[in-house]
């Protein structure tokens, strides 16, 4: 089964036991869920909301500074491949910009390959493939003359690892790319993620402008594979979409829709299941908005280079780009904030023109900064895209599962869910509190009376910042295994709190208090 039917057979599939009222209950098993949207959520009261968190932003990790590469790469791909990050771009360079652009000519466009062993330090290894002007000591994957027998296009990639269980050894690395002859996306095999070769001459998807990155992945939990792309919609860049249990062929393809905001141009889609909650698709688009030639426009970082973009053609000049942040739980409507996930930003020069803080298609775990803390997302988006002779890479962090969060001020809000029905021994929480906030949980029975022993009363205030805590009641411990299997409601009361996720994990007792001081 392919396409929207899929994913409402799916969601219905989630709705197994009756509840109060004739409501259904929602059979969240052991699966990890996060605050990202209103999915599970019946009611908010008091400060509470749902509250969107930006990634800190880190270093510059790389810059793409050699000769094949220059100031247009960009279309990339992150992921961890065992115990090495890759990381695929494009190489290419604009010279239609101000005199530092002139430093570099233009070349071929090409695909790149680029390694690491932590996500933070990142090299180019001597792959050997393909010459650059006399020399093959480069980390050239594609040259357009890899895919000349459909007019490939190496700036118009994407790549990944096939997650799909009955996938060949030899298949297990593939690349998305445009070509022109028939137009369309075709798919590109690998055994080892460096040497490339089409699978079919015929595309996979001919339906779109794809003037993008356009992505393809194996969805593990409906077994299929979905597809995202570029088109336009009553003149307006917007993201189609389809799935199909063949990655040679795709249905025709759907415009996404969206919740939260609307009619905006977007770029990029970055469209993927989150690893650690593979039902929930986020996506990270880049945003395009053209601010037209105001003063506050005109003081934006980047004049100089603006102002020579612009006689290329004007839009080149007036525009802005940022990130967005969207969720969905069916793959097709998305939940959109209408707020920038990454913001442009201070600096006073690099980040403020057409081509910015694009965020790559993958996300990646790092360690932390502070050493004893758990470890953290990483994700990367672009800097300095087409003004000086090269292209930034800047790493943002994010705490694990730290998209959105339940948050409340030390007015204090609680959230109540709908029926639910799970499996395992106990309740974690991924949260973090000020030392004066707290948050507890009460169990209700599917009509929300509170469940004994599991009252807010015998739930002590959790107070810290942790991952995965587990809840305990004063009589009860954490020990939830008699409410397995049943419908049951979760209320959540904070105070100067946020609550990222939260996830039922098989029973551990409770560890031995220690003896306290003064206390008999």
């Amino acid at each position: 089964m392919t396409g929207r039917n899929a994913w409402i057979s799916v969601g219905v599939a989630l709705l197994v036991a009756s509840g109060a009222n004739g409501q259904d209950a929602i059979n969240i098993g052991s699966r990890l869920e996060l605050m990202v949207d209103d999915f599970l959520i019946e009611r908010m009261s008091g400060d509470a909301r749902l509250q969107l968190h930006r990634p800190e932003r880190r270093e510059i990790v790389f810059k793409t500074d050699a000769p094949w590469e220059g100031n247009a790469c960009a279309y990339q791909s992150v992921f961890q491949d065992g115990g090495v990050f890759r990381m695929y771009y494009h190489g290419g360079h604009y010279r239609h910009s101000g005199a530092p652009a002139q430093t570099l000519e233009e070349h071929d466009w090409n695909l790149c390959l680029a390694e690491s062993d932590d996500g933070i330090r990142w090299r180019r290894p001597e792959l050997g493939l393909f010459e650059f002007k006399g020399s093959k000591s480069n980390n050239i994957v594609l040259l357009p003359e890899s895919v000349a027998e459909v007019k490939g296009d190496p700036a118009h990639t994407s790549v990944f690892i096939d997650a799909n269980p009955d996938c060949p050894p030899d298949e297990k690395y593939k690349i998305t790319i445009l070509g022109a002859e028939p137009r369309g996306l075709f798919i590109m095999k690998s055994s080892d993620g460096v040497h490339f070769s089409l699978m079919s001459r015929q595309p996979s998807i001919t339906e779109g402008a794809f003037d993008s990155q356009n992505l393809i992945f194996w969805d593990p939990l409906r077994r299929e594979y979905r597809e995202y792309h570029r088109d336009f919609k009553n003149g307006i860049r917007d993201i189609k979409t389809s799935a199909s249990g063949d990655i040679l062929k795709f249905p025709k393809p759907e415009w996404l829709s969206y919740t939260g905001a609307s009619g905006e141009h977007l770029y990029t889609n970055a469209v993927q299941p989150y690893f650690r909650a593979p039902q929930i698709f986020m996506g990270f688009p880049a945003r395009y908005t053209e601010r037209g030639w105001s003063e506050p426009v005109l003081d934006l970082p980047g004049l100089d280079e603006r102002l020579a973009r612009a006689k290329a053609h004007p839009r080149y000049g007036m525009s802005v780009t940022d990130a967005c942040f969207m969720t969905s739980r069916d793959g097709a409507t998305f939940h959109r904030w209408a707020e920038a996930f990454i913001r442009p930003g201070p600096r006073t020069r690099e980040s403020w023109v057409y081509g910015d803080n694009y965020p790559f298609w993958g996300m990646v775990v790092t360690k932390a900064d502070a050493e004893d803390a758990p470890d953290e997302i990483s994700l990367y988006a672009t800097e300095g895209y087409w003004e000086g002779p090269e292209t930034s890479i800047r790493r943002y962090a994010l705490r694990m599962d730290g998209f959105v969060s339940a948050s409340a001020t030390a007015a204090g809000g609680e959230i109540v869910t709908k029926p639910i029905i799970f499996d395992g021994g106990n309740l974690t929480l991924n949260f973090e509190t000020s030392g004066a906030g707290g948050i507890q949980v009460e169990i209700q029975d599917a009509g929300g009376k509170p469940i004994e022993g599991y009252s807010l009363n015998d739930c002590p205030a959790i107070l810290g910042d942790s991952i995965r805590k587990i809840v305990r009641w004063k009589d009860k411990g954490g020990d939830v295994r008699s409410l397995a299997g049943k419908p049951v409601r979760l209320r959540f009361v904070l105070k100067d709190a946020d609550l990222y996720a939260f996830q039922f994990v098989p029973y551990a007792a409770d560890p031995v208090v220690p003896e306290l001081p003064g206390k008999k």
